[in-house]
């Protein structure tokens, strides 16, 4: 018996041996397996190859692309950018706090319309001081006034007058120092004027700390819009941090990149019409304004800008736009292909360019204008490059029928 339960643990045994050997040649002969490789679908197309009898029975011939000249109007590439001379920061000429604000981002504003409040003693102080500097002038006028009518009474000396005449011209300079120093914190002419005024009001003459308000309104100084704003209700301000920015978009400027050959066709005045992709098909007329005077080292293009008005305000800061200068072409040279020898793979244009006797392989290329039956390559070829020229269309079914070959 136990000579049978023997015999039988080692047939067990076995046969799980067995069982594993069988599972690791499966297993090496799965990890050996080459791996499907599947191209990835965005990969560049592979050449073609096509022996040179197919290709004369599909018609390909073969040769470079012509070097040739083409009138080209000027088209120059920029951006939109704010009109520097409608455009205006505003600062606080005081420090303080802000105590209320009239204007939000975006919001069109008039010209001298307030935009923020501020409490500034410095303010108070000022006004107390134009206000005590104007009584002290006008004592002072007055008393040289009646020197004069004493002296011709020889009730006073020359001597005195001089003294009173002296004392006159520094209360008058200190009243136009005081005066100075309103305007120099935003106060025209008017307020100013108003001020005065209200201090020889009778009954007002005790009244200097009601006249001398502590708030400073700061106003926009032209008609626009809030393009950028940077304080809130409560802020403490300081002089020189710029709080809003206001610009007329009315008319904007386009700044334009010129290239050496373009310039002689550019001067001031010269109209330009200006293109967006954003309203296709659509024109704005401008002019130019300025010719830098300066060549990019690294761009090699000039600065130009040019005056672009903005009904309906379309346009906007930042956007990419093209100047096209009226009337103006330039002969330039360039690179042509036939229409026939420009094929579409994928949503881009492509030329085949040969390499060796029988394989070809497409070359995506940037093209300009269409002058007849012939095209122009901006950007991809190089005139030693060999392509094909008739035929392109066959090369391109042999290429698109092999790639679905090979899905």
């Amino acid at each position: 018996m136990k000579r049978e339960n023997r015999t039988m643990r080692l047939c067990w045994i076995g046969a799980a041996l067995l069982a594993l050997c069988a599972c690791g040649g499966r297993e090496s002969s799965t990890a050996t397996a080459p791996a499907a490789t599947t191209p990835p679908r965005d990969a560049p197309p592979a050449g073609v190859l096509v022996a040179p009898a197919m290709q004369q029975r599909w018609g390909v011939t073969v040769g470079p692309p012509s070097r040739g000249t083409s009138a080209v109007a000027i088209t120059l590439p920029g951006v939109l950018r704010l009109n520097e001379q409608r455009t205006v920061q505003i600062t606080s000429l005081l420090e303080g706090q802000v105590v209320s604000i009239g204007a939000d981002l975006g919001d069109p504003v008039r010209r001298n319309q307030v935009l923020i409040r501020i409490h500034a003693p410095a303010l108070a102080q000022a006004r107390t001081a134009f206000l005590q500097a104007a009584a002290r002038s006008e004592l002072a006028s007055r008393e040289y006034d009646r020197g004069r009518m004493l002296l011709q009474q020889e009730a006073i000396d020359q001597k005195e007058l001089l003294r009173r005449k002296a004392e006159s011209d520094n209360a008058n300079t200190e009243f136009g120092v005081a005066e100075s120093h309103l305007h120099s914190f935003g106060l025209d002419q008017a307020a100013v004027d108003a001020l005065l005024r209200r201090a020889r009001q009778p009954g007002e003459g005790n009244r200097h700390d009601e006249l001398a308000d502590p708030y400073l309104d700061v106003v926009s100084p032209i008609d626009g819009r809030v393009v950028a704003r940077d304080v809130i209700v409560g802020q403490h301000v300081e002089p020189e941090r710029t709080l809003f920015t206001v610009t007329d978009l009315a008319t904007l400027w386009a700044v334009l990149d010129a290239r050496e050959a373009d310039l002689p066709y550019l001067s001031a005045e010269r109209a330009v019409r200006i293109r967006t992709s954003v309203y296709a098909g659509r024109t704005w007329p401008g002019r130019i304004l300025h010719v830098g005077d300066i060549v990019d080292e690294q761009s090699r293009t000039v600065k130009v800008r040019v005056d672009t008005p903005n009904p309906g305000l379309l346009l906007k800061p930042n956007m990419f736009v093209q100047g096209e200068v009226a009337d103006a072409v330039s002969t330039r040279e360039v690179l042509t292909v036939p229409v026939e020898a420009v094929q579409t793979i994928n949503g881009e244009s492509v030329v085949f360019v040969r390499l060796g006797a029988d394989r070809f392989v497409p070359r995506p290329v940037e093209l300009g204008d269409r002058t007849g039956d012939r095209r122009t390559v901006v950007r991809g070829l190089d005139e030693l490059d060999v392509i094909a020229l008739t035929g392109a269309f066959n090369l391109k079914a042999e290429l698109l029928k092999s790639s679905l070959a090979g899905q």
